[in-house]
């Protein structure tokens, strides 16, 4: 007799017996990839002189690499090409645009937008009235029973023409102030001064006058003003009325990258702006406010002014332009950082934060190769961690990177060295990559095609991209975990951007990634600490402290992502309101953590008594204590926790740290699911890591998922101590994802390795030709030692553009009980390997190795290794040749520097394989 559902879902637990065992378990697999678990990549539309077919020839190119997002952002165009140039969002160009959207459907490709062309938004249609604002000042003396003579106008000849005068103030020796704007009248002044001496300072409303930086065609114009709410809604009126007549299908997010809007430090409406949110006129207190000297005062109006900026940013722009793409079935993605304002609110405040890497970082890692022609990396993770931070105590499911922006010098960058930044994206918290980046190029334009000069060269003309499947592939694995189920770092870290406000100097302040080593040098620290103990953190903003609750003793952010403690890293400024809501959480079951200091006072100038009493008030309920000790109070139903050394203050908490950063130095983040947590983890330093980790939580089973191979396999565990160890093996640059599970799982143990023997050295005997080459070589040359193309005696190989087929045998005992590691050592750049006439794998990252015993057979063996080189070699050649490829309009093609310098000094760069080739015997210990 069969049970009914009711019934069998009643004994349901009992049905868990061995014979029914395998079905209860849950599935050991991969997530499923998607459309956006794939790379996405910022799209150059070169003069948006594209054609439908080569839209799709390109489209098809880069559907099958992988790509998975294409995000237009036109720039300018090709000299020479003005008659193919189409305007930004004329009929025509909405055409093409529709054209993608069609392609984009049919290949599986999200298609998004800049909303407008190059950087920042603006263009024509932006009139002097809504452009980017400035302020201008002029001063004035007089004294008893005087009138002015000079006209109230800036010293500036071309402000004069559009700047307005917004206020006339004149201050008295005395103290006092007047407001002298309704006695001007066509540009004079009629007043005469009173007794004393009075200064006259007239504000101004000017202008900055920057043009849209890298602009397209239909897209040239003064940059927008991004504080002007009306100047906003008319600028993206242009964009509605596009897509309304066309009938487009608006793309999956609008885009706008990084706050590049430079001395916009005034806006109309400002003043207005000021007293409503701080309670006193801005205006009678401008000889502090312009003040050179850097005092008490000084700073609190300037904070003040500096609030009201970040205010106004979220609220007339950021806000605006996410309700109207949202009004368009569409969805926003923003570069918050070089913003004049906090940037955690900036970034909330959109469905997709977005940070942004630039420069190469220095791991170490081993076998990496380097070179001399890098830039920096100025996004460490401190900066990274703004963007995901802010999606994650908002709820927003993705933060994404523009990723690979000018790593090295052009032609020059692997895939291998991408590799170690793009993991750091990954432990910051980035979900979803975007190449900086790939430009459309027709199929006729002689190589190198159409370039864009301050990106990493994601393209069909690169050589390398013949291999970006399978680094492709790499990111869609990685972000298939990182896209599944919720955050879960332990802490919030409170971020003191009143402290940033009112320490720094001069007026505006922008948050840009060249310069928070200025702006947050103790933030950077404090962040860098907590994560050296072995916790990981999201920053939050006064607003977010605001609207968090306690539940069961976690902090739960507005968004709904929960945390165990939330620090304050020795503020000194902080309102009254966020001060009293963190006695709250705490009064209600929190813990809250101060490092080396209460809070001090309160940050800016208006009504500062009433302020302060109330925040003196809130202190004096703070429990007395010494910051030199570590101390834990009751404090209601939760914490107050005191102390100066990071890892004690924070074991107070009772969190249980991760041990891979405090352990090991591996980079981790950890997310939690449905049954159980998975962590992405990253060996970016030079030392090989075998050792027993230490979980934060207990598990039952804990799974490796390699995202470089795709294998899968149980992982070795222990108990100690009521904690789940587990065994982790990386070599030096690896990555691994890690996956816990509450219950049982069946699959395969994983193979951990034990190198059994000596190396066998495959070095006799190796031949190469070249399978594409650019010069051609059609030569096949036995090599005496195995050495890089480059040192072949032909001239052509020195600047040779291909792939180079090295190959030979070798005789090798085979043993039952051994298997074996092929090591290629450095390879430069990409690896097709194949044994015996089977595919192995494609090596793109360090370290150069593949698992290769169930190819290699007892006796006679032979490989073949299929080598791609960078094109820096060819590229050179051509510049000595006087070839003249660098055919862009504006800012053409640049160096690292801004530099017009060109490569034909540029020695040779090795390339094939360039170190000896072994074949390691190992056992796997499962």
């Amino acid at each position: 007799m069969l049970l009914s559902v009711k019934k069998l879902a009643k004994y349901a637990p009992l049905l868990c017996i061995p014979l029914l065992f395998a079905q209860c378990q849950p599935k050991v697999e991969w997530p499923e990839e998607s459309i956006d678990t794939k790379p996405g990549s910022r799209w150059w539309w070169m003069g948006n002189a594209v054609d439908e077919t080569n839209l799709t020839k390109n489209m098809e190119a880069y559907a099958d690499a992988g790509i998975g997002s294409l995000e237009i952002t036109p720039i300018y165009g090709i000299q020479g090409n003005d008659s193919n140039e189409v305007d930004f969002l004329s009929d025509r160009w909405m055409e093409l645009y529709n054209h993608t959207q069609k392609e984009g459907k049919r290949l599986g490709i999200n298609i998004d937008m800049n909303t407008g062309t190059g950087w920042p938004f603006g263009g024509p249609e932006v009139t002097v009235e809504d452009a980017a604002g400035r302020l201008l000042i002029k001063e004035y003396s007089l004294s008893t029973g005087k009138q002015l003579k000079d006209e109230i106008i800036p010293d500036d000849e071309k402000q004069q023409e559009t700047a307005v005068l917004s206020r006339l103030m004149a201050y008295s020796e005395a103290g006092e102030c007047l407001n002298l704007t309704d006695k001007v009248e066509n540009k004079k002044l009629n007043w005469t001064a009173p007794n004393g001496n009075w200064k006259l300072i007239a504000l101004f409303e000017g202008h900055t006058f920057q043009k849209v930086k890298r602009a397209a065609p239909g897209g040239q114009g003064l940059v927008l003003n991004h504080f002007s709410k009306d100047g906003v809604e008319r600028y993206l009126d242009r964009f509605t009325k596009a897509f309304t007549k066309s009938n487009a299908t608006p793309p999956k997010y609008f885009f706008n990258d990084s706050y590049e809007v430079y001395r916009a430090d005034w806006t109309p409406g400002l003043l207005e702006a000021f007293e409503k949110m701080h309670g006193y006129k801005l205006e009678e207190y401008l000889p502090w406010f312009l003040s050179e000297e850097h005092n008490d005062t000084t700073a609190r109006i300037i904070s003040d002014y500096r609030e009201t900026f970040s205010s106004m940013l979220v609220n007339n722009f950021t806000i605006p332009w996410t309700e109207w793409a949202h009004s368009l079935n569409s969805k926003t993605r923003n570069q918050a950082h070089g913003s004049p304002g906090n940037l955690i609110d900036i970034y909330a405040a959109v469905d997709v934060p977005e940070c942004e890497g630039f420069g190469l970082s220095n791991f170490d890692i081993k076998g990496l190769r380097k070179d001399s022609m890098t830039r920096h990396n100025f996004s460490d993770l401190s900066m990274l961690k703004y963007a995901s931070s802010a999606a994650h105590i908002s709820g927003k499911q993705y933060t994404s990177s523009e990723t690979f922006t000018w790593l090295t010098e052009h032609f020059r960058t692997s895939f291998s060295q991408c590799k170690p930044d793009l993991d750091l994206m990954y432990v910051s918290g980035v979900n979803h990559v975007y190449f900086h980046g790939t430009t459309y190029s027709p199929e006729d334009a002689t190589w190198p095609g159409w370039k864009f000069y301050a990106s990493v060269d994601m393209s069909p003309t690169n050589p390398l991209w013949r291999d970006a499947q399978p680094f492709f592939k790499y990111i869609s694995r990685v972000q298939s975990f990182m896209q599944m189920g919720q955050p879960d770092n332990d802490f919030l870290v409170y971020l003191p951007v009143y402290d940033m406000w009112h320490n720094e100097e001069g007026r505006l302040l922008m948050f840009d990634i060249h310069a928070m080593k200025e702006r947050a040098p103790e933030f950077i620290s404090v962040v860098n600490s907590i994560s050296k103990a072995g916790y990981d953190m999201d920053y939050i903003s006064d607003n977010f402290v605001n609207s968090t609750t306690v539940k069961n003793g976690s902090l739960v952010t507005e968004g709904g992502a929960s945390y165990k403690a939330l620090i304050v890293p020795a503020a000194n400024k902080m309102p009254v309101e966020t001060l009293q809501n963190l006695l709250k959480l705490a009064s209600e079951g929190a813990q809250i953590i101060f490092l080396e200091n209460y809070p001090d006072d309160v940050p800016g100038f208006g009504k500062l008594k009433e302020r302060r009493d109330n925040f003196n008030s809130l202190i004096s309920e703070l429990p007395a204590t010494d910051f030199t000790k570590t101390i834990s109070t009751t404090f209601k139903k939760g914490k107050i926790i005191t102390g100066v050394d990071f890892e004690k203050t924070l074991d107070e908490t009772g969190v249980v740290a991760e041990e891979f950063k405090k352990k090991a130095d591996l980079q981790f983040i950890r997310r939690k699911n449905n049954n159980g947590h998975h962590y992405f983890i990253s060996a970016l330093k030079h030392q090989d890591t075998d050792t027993w980790i230490a979980l934060q939580e207990p598990a039952s089973t804990v799974v490796f998922f390699d995202p470089m191979t795709g294998k899968i396999g149980k992982a070795m565990t222990k108990e100690e101590n009521g904690q789940t160890k587990v065994r982790i093996q990386l070599k030096s640059g690896e990555s691994i994802i890690l996956r816990t599970y509450n219950s049982p799982v069946n699959c395969e143990n994983w193979p951990y390795i034990v190198e059994s023997g000596e190396p066998y050295l495959i070095n006799n005997n190796w031949k190469v030709y070249f399978k594409e080459s650019i010069p051609a070589i059609t030569d096949t040359f036995t090599l005496p030692t195995l050495i890089p193309w480059t040192k072949l005696n032909v001239p052509e190989a020195k600047e040779n553009m291909g792939v180079a087929v090295y190959s030979t045998t070798f005789t090798i005992n085979k043993d039952e009980d051994t298997e074996w590691i092929l090591d290629l050592g450095d390879v430069r750049e990409t690896a097709r390997v194949k044994i015996n006439g089977q595919e192995v794998q494609t090596l793109w990252s360090v370290p150069y190795l593949v698992s290769v015993g169930e190819y290699i057979k007892h006796g006679l063996n032979s490989i073949e290794v299929e080598v791609t080189g960078l094109p820096a070699n060819h590229v050179a050649s051509i510049d000595r040749q006087g070839i003249e490829w660098r055919i862009f309009k504006e800012i053409n093609f640049v160096d690292l520097n801004y530099k017009k310098t060109g490569y034909a000094n540029w020695e040779t760069m090795p390339a094939g394989l360039n170190s000896q080739v072994k074949l390691i015997p190992i056992k796997y210990s499962k």
